[in-house]
């Protein structure tokens, strides 16, 4: 039984980094019109459909690029993640150190994550609802082991109205005073979906912060393509005040851990701390079981840090703001109109047909340049449509993820069910490419470990290390303060068999791992 109630406070409003909250989705929301491009036309390249045009093409996108400028991720992954993040149109930095300014097309991708959740959301029962953006500082110091883990962390307000408060208040709802600052990952400045939930016993409150960490996980595999591992945090990286954390860990291009989601069974830690009561069956006064599970923004850093390659963002269809790109081309005048209108065919085809599509008929730009910007901000199909196709009635559809020629398909139809058909049965091969390439690179890169040493040697690497763990809390600090890598998680996935922990040598009953994280 789920226990419907006006909680005094909230339990958990200083959670970890991935947590947080969207009962409205929480968040300032700007619309804006981009401003028009302004770069003087140049010479347009030659229609798309004859294969000797290609590599006329390719030399004008390497020549085009010279004005946006990527780092490869192997020469430097931080400053790759940045350069993408600038040159995709995602974010910018806020005047305040560690906040940013999520610009319209990372705000989509945001979206995206919010529709597919407050549907599943919804559908397990939960409502919307806002919480205030302050509360007393009294409020944190009630629970003890809550407050020790966050109290670097809090923002503080202490004037009000140019006076000095009675009270100082704690800003509460989507900041975090971040020391290490990285756009998405960690900022001062977040946009969070939070869940609580109260309910009548302990096994109820298990129940649910099982269910919504799986939640969690499809939405990982299903929607962004990420194979995460879903496993419960070991004690030292529980959640300041839970009885048990669940988490959904992503392995990062960079093979760093990312904790992509939570969700905590708080126990009655809270609600004894706040008075939560509720009147059982029986008519006596009980307090609380409660519940608290979230994702943030943090996803769409993951997004970009698991899919993306030197050329930019690549986004899995399910969660892409734009699906598919179509662009024209044309040499003459006289061969515009007829592109243009062809173009608009295919676009009123695709749109009716649910898929988010995006016509660049700008003209200021030359087809190459648009490749180019378009393959940077991740879209997974595009379409080129010249002169030849409008005579042939097809279309070339190229591929985000199969770079050059491999990935360029000529002559597909333009019968509105043909290239439907085709355009969606692409985009679900995309989506299931990306979870398998995902999951390939994590898998060849968890190495199975059976002593300290063996775990040393694998996180020297860069891996994460899977080995039996039942040592103590002072033997996981250990193993933080000389290789950097903490428990990520037990997954819920274990081994059969006789286990010895790789510490200790006594026996252990499940595996963890191990890794270096944000």
């Amino acid at each position: 039984m789920v226990v419907s109630l006006r909680l005094p406070t909230l339990t958990s409003f200083f959670s970890s980094p991935s947590i947080c909250r969207l009962p409205a989705f929480s968040g300032r929301h700007y619309y804006f019109r981009p401003p028009p491009l302004t770069v003087p036309f140049s010479a347009q390249s030659a229609a798309s459909s004859p294969p000797e045009t290609e590599d006329r093409v390719d030399k004008l996108k390497n020549r085009v690029n010279q004005d946006r400028v990527i780092t490869p991720r192997s020469q430097d992954f931080n400053a790759w993640y940045l350069d993408v993040i600038a040159n995709a149109e995602l974010a910018d930095y806020g005047p305040v150190r560690g906040t940013m300014v999520i610009r319209p097309y990372g705000y989509a991708i945001w979206e995206a994550i919010q529709d597919y959740l407050n549907v599943k959301f919804k559908e397990t029962g939960h409502s919307n609802m806002y919480f205030p953006q302050f509360i007393p500082y009294s409020f944190i110091e009630k629970e003890a082991s809550h407050v020790e883990g966050f109290s670097p962390e809090l923002a503080l307000v202490t004037i009000g109205g140019g006076k000095e408060l009675e009270e100082k208040l704690v800003w509460a709802n989507v900041t975090r005073w971040e020391m290490r600052t990285k756009p998405f990952v960690r900022t001062l400045e977040f946009l969070w979906q939070e869940g609580h939930t109260a309910h009548a016993t302990l096994e109820e409150a298990e129940k649910e912060a099982l269910l919504m960490i799986d939640v969690y996980t499809k939405f990982a595999y299903a929607q962004a393509a990420i194979p995460v591992i879903a496993g419960r945090k070991s004690k030292v990286e529980t959640f300041a005040g839970a009885v048990r954390t669940y988490t959904i860990e992503a392995m990062m291009g960079d093979r760093k851990a990312l904790q992509a989601g939570t969700s905590h069974n708080l126990g009655q830690n809270f609600s004894l701390a706040f008075g939560t009561q509720f009147t059982d069956e029986n008519g006596q006064r009980q307090h609380v079981w409660q519940t608290s599970w979230a994702i943030s923004t943090r996803f769409v850093g993951g997004i970009i840090m698991t899919h993306g390659d030197d050329a930019g963002l690549m986004l899995p269809p399910n969660v892409a703001p734009i699906q598919v790109v179509i662009v024209p081309i044309w040499k003459k005048d006289n061969e515009k109109a007829g592109v243009l209108n062809a173009a608009s065919s295919v676009k009123e085809v695709l749109q009716s047909a649910g898929i988010k599509v995006k016509l660049d008929d700008s003209d200021q730009r030359t087809p190459g340049w648009k490749f180019n910007f378009w393959e940077m901000k991740g879209v997974p199909l595009r379409i080129e449509i010249g002169p030849r196709d409008v005579s042939s009635g097809s279309v070339v559809i190229s591929r985000r993820d199969i770079p050059g020629k491999e990935g360029k398909v000529f002559g597909i139809s333009m019968e509105p069910s043909i290239l439907e058909a085709y355009v969606k049965d692409k985009l679900d091969e995309i989506q299931t490419s990306l979870l398998s390439r995902a999951t390939s690179f994590r898998d060849s890169n968890i190495v199975d470990v059976s002593s300290y040493d063996e775990l040393k040697a694998a996180i020297s690497l860069g891996k994460w290390a899977r080995g039996p763990w039942s040592a103590s809390d002072a033997d996981e600090l250990k193993v933080k303060e000389e290789t950097g890598a903490t428990i990520r998680c037990f997954p819920f996935e274990q081994p059969q068999g006789t286990k010895m922990c790789l510490m200790t040598g006594k026996p252990a009953e499940e595996v963890a791992i191990f890794a270096k994280s944000y």
